[in-house]
């Protein structure tokens, strides 16, 4: 996200906006906060993408008096009076400018998430599994640990895990294992298995049958057994190599 972007809230307000800011002149556009934030980060934005995330057809020079922008200072500044084209490049260039309500909405969101990705990756090292997801979220409160939540929850895990650690044992750690699979469940269950972790090397065997070796989060190795020897009603073997 580049710095025409950040999304900040200098104040407690009634609405979402786009707030856009030039030449001393403030505009302002009421916006559903999960389209706009999506429409930020397309790569394909079409005018269909802003007439949804509009949630008023009006630009405000200050949004909670009701004032609407002039004509002329819309004019001045975006070199247009086409609606569509002004808030486009609102959005543009723009912040997003959020009610408290939302970003704690966004917050938890985010929290959920991270709990549950530290539960599939992380492990007590003195058992070798993965914390319950009520001891993390304990930890979490414990350590006093703020959620960033903008930033994505895979790039908050290692900051985390270090503030962590002086609250409960854990690491980060990979398991790799070599999976051979009966020809018939094979096809089926190549898409479970990338979904679990990185596969480093596959094979079709002559017989129809799929052999790999996969890298995957040690506290999700349980539940990688338990699905594909539920899954092929035992016609799996799995071996760890790492």
């Amino acid at each position: 996200m580049s710095h025409k972007q950040q999304i900040y809230d200098k104040e407690k307000v009634t609405f979402n906006l786009i707030v856009y800011k030039k030449f001393g002149k403030n505009f302002e556009v009421a916006v559903d906060p999960d389209l706009a934030i999506a429409y930020k980060n397309k790569t394909n934005k079409t005018e269909e993408d802003i007439q949804e995330l509009l949630k008023a057809e009006n630009i405000f020079a200050d949004t909670k008096k009701g004032l609407l922008a002039s004509e002329q200072e819309l004019k001045e500044v975006f070199q247009t009076n086409n609606f569509i084209q002004i808030v486009k490049k609102m959005l543009e260039e723009g912040d997003i400018q959020l009610t408290s309500e939302y970003r704690e909405k966004l917050r938890q969101e985010k929290k959920t998430k991270i709990t549950q990705l530290i539960h599939r990756m992380a492990i007590d090292p003195r058992t070798g599994s993965p914390h319950p997801v009520t001891r993390i979220e304990n930890a979490m409160n414990e350590a006093k640990i703020k959620i960033d939540e903008f930033k994505k929850a895979e790039d908050q895990i290692q900051e985390i895990m270090h503030l962590l650690k002086p609250i409960i044992p854990i690491k980060l750690e990979t398991k790799k294992y070599k999976i051979h699979i009966a020809v018939q469940y094979a096809s089926k269950l190549i898409g479970t298995l990338k979904g679990y972790g990185k596969v480093k090397t596959e094979t079709w065997l002559n017989d129809g049958s799929y052999t790999c070796e996969i890298e995957i989060p040690a506290g999700i190795q349980e539940e990688l057994m338990d699905e594909l020897n539920s899954k092929t009603h035992g016609s799996v073997q799995i071996d760890q190599i790492q």
